[in-house]
């Protein structure tokens, strides 16, 4: 799993590219990352097409996310914590 951090907002911002591991890593991994979040925090995943158990799986936590597709192919998914605030994706 390739992985870096870079600033977006007040949170560093991770991301993780997903995309050569076999099933089910990729779920198990984004989920892991989003569990970890702290409210107002944001994880970045890459993976190969759009992964709607994983979307799924976000909404049913209370989670946000947006996907669009990746310049370099794939799939990104930005999933954030909502803060107390309401902040929402940048």
């Amino acid at each position: 799993m390739a992985g870096f951090a870079h600033a977006c907002g007040r949170w560093p911002v991770t991301r993780l590219d997903l995309r050569g591991l076999p099933a089910p890593e990729p779920l198990l991994q984004a989920l892991a990352a989003a569990d970890a979040l702290e409210p107002g925090q944001r994880v970045e995943v890459l993976t190969p097409l759009l992964p709607t158990p994983l979307l799924d799986a976000l909404a049913a936590r209370g989670l946000r996310w947006q996907a669009e597709s990746a310049a370099d192919g794939g799939v990104m998914v930005a999933i954030q914590r909502p803060a107390a605030d309401g902040q929402a994706l940048d």
